[in-house]
């Protein structure tokens, strides 16, 4: 990593190098920001609002890709039928999906 305080030196005698790479890192972060950082927290939102939102008989998506009906929810944990008869407890934070509208085939 010796090449990194080279690049922030700039030519010698050249003030203004270092308020040019203090630019280009910062226009680096915004790109960051708008394409990383922004559109991940408003799906995370619109989880949340789903999550916080769903009811008895909705279908849902968890972590680990089991897909199921809800049957009870509980202050922090949720009782889903992935078969007929077949039942599985786990917590609401596990659910990244909810699909009320999609019909059980």
């Amino acid at each position: 990593m010796q090449f990194l305080p080279l690049f922030f030196m700039g030519a010698p005698g050249d003030e203004s190098a270092g308020i040019i790479n203090l630019v280009f890192l910062g226009a680096i972060f915004l790109v960051f920001y708008l394409f990383i950082i922004r559109p991940q927290s408003k799906r995370q939102k619109e989880i949340q609002q789903m999550v916080s939102e769903m009811k008895k008989g909705d279908k849902v998506v968890t972590s680990s890709g089991i897909i199921g009906i809800l049957d009870k929810i509980e202050e922090n944990e949720v009782l889903v039928d992935v078969d007929s008869g077949t039942k599985i407890r786990m917590l609401k934070s596990a659910i990244t999906d909810v699909n009320p509208n999609k019909k059980d085939k």
